[in-house]
């Protein structure tokens, strides 16, 4: 006899036992869509470096190299913070369309002229101060696209950090290959094509009601705002930038992390492992940092600290065994170790830190908040680039990444002192202060 037939006829149905409601999926239209434009634009930009390094630098040298490269950062560096006004006045998804669409018309102007044999270096200058100008209007909207096109921001921001690790991993091998069988043309197209992909992409994207600004049109993707003076607008988010201690203290730290750690380790890194285990070794070890910073995302999925910024700043304390183990001629074993732990940690925080800007920031202003901290983020690390090179008549480079060393753990003492940082919560992704 079935166990239903011994039931007792009632005519309606028992409840349903009460069970804990399930977590949104993440994987929806909208993030689908996001995330496919962020994969191929990301994977895009991990092309360029070792395409400038391989292309340019053949023709034109390292100097040819370091002008194209400081020139792209420069332009940047200089208007970002329009790009925040701009993304927060006409809407971050335009923005960022507008933006790849412009890189698709520098890097196809610079396949057709390694197609066609020996681009001037004028060109080369020029195309990349215009890619710098574009990539200033697309960054400072990323941060303010995330919070629209998913509903848990962490988990949305860790596994674009995967994905931004797999780029890194995948890109640079990628362009080396191509210039190898095919040309820096080959490069430069698909490059191309990677930013068409996420235009479009962005442009299908669209927002629901509850998602879009009242003030804005529909799907534009970050409250608009008309009229209004430039000065006002950058005032404004200087001003919102300055109202959270805990965000402007660690721009602070940051930019000294830029000057002292992140800036100099490349440069110097890479001539002290290239000279003592070779240019292999100091390839593999970069690999490796790639499969910590997936690693590192992959635990922010899985992680969710009641204070983020605490628990980043514990993993940064990590990052000290990557300037560590170079400094000290470590051997390849414990050189990749460290570049794993390097890797894991500086992805960790990465999303931590993400997240509490992104809910925290009211979203009016969120873009422009966002271009400060890029700017001075990136300053930081552009500056440590400029100084690595004379700072080497001063001290050996093992020395100077000893000083990386201690400073990444000052850093880390300083993020965890510090009560504003040290006492910030988790906030709920449409609560903003």
């Amino acid at each position: 006899m079935t166990t239903s037939q011994t039931r007792p006829q009632t005519g309606r149905t028992d409840p349903p036992t009460p069970l804990t409601p399930a977590r949104p999926s993440l994987w929806d239209r909208r993030f689908t869509l996001y995330f496919a434009a962020r994969a191929v634009s990301l994977l895009g930009d991990a092309m360029m470096p070792v395409a400038a390094a391989l292309a340019v630098g053949g023709l034109y040298g390292i100097a040819g190299v370091g002008l194209v490269l400081g020139v792209w950062t420069g332009t940047f560096v200089v208007l970002v913070l329009f790009g925040g006004v701009f993304a927060d006045r006409f809407g971050a998804r335009r923005m960022m369309v507008g933006a790849d669409l412009v890189r698709v018309l520098t890097q196809g102007v610079l396949a057709v002229a390694f197609f066609a044999g020996r681009p001037p270096l004028w060109l080369l200058v020029t195309m990349a101060a215009v890619a710098g100008a574009a990539v200033a209007m697309f960054l400072p909207g990323v941060n303010g696209m995330v919070p629209l096109v998913a509903r848990e921001p962490q988990r949305a921001n860790a596994t674009l950090k995967v994905a931004d690790a797999l780029a890194h991993l995948l890109g640079p091998a990628l362009a080396g290959l191509l210039i190898a069988l095919s040309g820096a043309g080959t490069v430069y197209a698909i490059d191309a094509g990677t930013f068409l992909l996420s235009a479009l992409c962005l442009a299908l994207v669209r927002f629901a009601p509850v998602d879009a600004p009242p003030a804005g049109p529909a799907g534009t993707g970050s409250p608009v705002r008309t009229g209004g003076s430039l000065r006002r607008d950058l005032r404004q988010g200087w001003q919102e930038f300055r109202a959270r201690t805990w965000m402007w203290a660690v721009i602070l730290i940051w930019m000294g992390y830029g000057v002292l750690v992140f800036g100099p380790l490349v440069p110097l890194g890479s001539a002290l492992v290239g000279a003592r285990l070779g240019p292999n070794a100091y390839g593999l070890a970069v690999s490796f940092l790639g499969i910590g910073t997936v690693l590192g995302g992959v635990l922010a999925l899985r992680m969710r600290p009641t204070r983020p910024l605490a628990a980043g700043a514990v993993a940064m304390a990590l990052y000290t065994a990557l300037p560590l183990c170079v400094a000290l001629g470590a051997g390849l074993p414990v050189l990749l170790v460290g570049h794993v732990l390097g890797g894991g940690a500086l992805a960790f925080w990465s999303v931590m830190w993400a997240t509490s800007v992104q809910t925290h920031t009211p979203p009016a202003v969120l873009n422009r908040v966002t271009a400060y901290e890029l700017a001075g983020s990136v300053s930081g690390i552009a500056l440590g680039q400029v100084l690595a090179g004379p700072a080497t008549a001063l001290a050996s480079p093992g020395h100077l990444l000893l000083v990386s060393t201690g400073a990444c753990l000052a850093g880390c003492a300083a993020l965890f002192v510090i009560p504003a940082i040290r006492t910030l919560r988790r906030a709920d992704p449409t609560g903003a202060e």
